[in-house]
């Protein structure tokens, strides 16, 4: 394939100026043959009632575990926090509420302690004993979860 002068390659445009015979939003049995696999998995998933864009309950089930950073831990050790089995299923709940709302670092409270979270890392921050809130003001979120 040659290029005369004058003529540019225009990649991933259906049509170029001055070409004829394709019809620009109409896709050909033949360009649907050569779709690769991405494009026909994006396709079906896509498609409504199709089942490919996972419900909230299969999200829970794939979701990164909670992580906690040296220095919530350090915190958490410091200040004798316990958090149960429960508590840590309701943080993680509130994690990915927060990850809906487009939230990056938040404040979860629960009904003993503090917990600042990186969203997006899924990674405690800090913790704080729920009796030790009073008076203190927290800077660098940007919501807060009560759970």
């Amino acid at each position: 394939m040659s290029i005369q002068s004058g003529q540019f390659l225009y990649p991933n445009v259906t049509s170029v100026p001055g070409q004829t015979g394709v019809q620009e939003g109409r896709s050909t049995k033949q360009e649907q043959a050569v779709k690769g696999e991405f494009d026909q998995l994006l396709d079906r998933a896509i498609q409504p009632g199709a089942g490919g864009i996972p419900n909230a309950k299969d999200l829970g089930q794939i979701r990164a575990p909670l992580k906690f950073s040296a220095h919530a831990t350090q915190r958490l050790n410091e200040r004798k926090i316990q958090l149960d089995q429960a508590t840590m299923a309701k943080v993680n709940e509130a994690v990915d509420k927060a990850a809906a709302k487009g939230l990056e670092d938040t404040l979860i409270l629960t009904p003993n302690s503090a917990l600042i979270v990186n969203v997006g890392n899924r990674t405690v921050i800090t913790a704080m004993d729920r009796g030790q809130l009073q008076g203190n003001v927290f800077t660098n979120i940007d919501g807060a979860v009560v759970i």
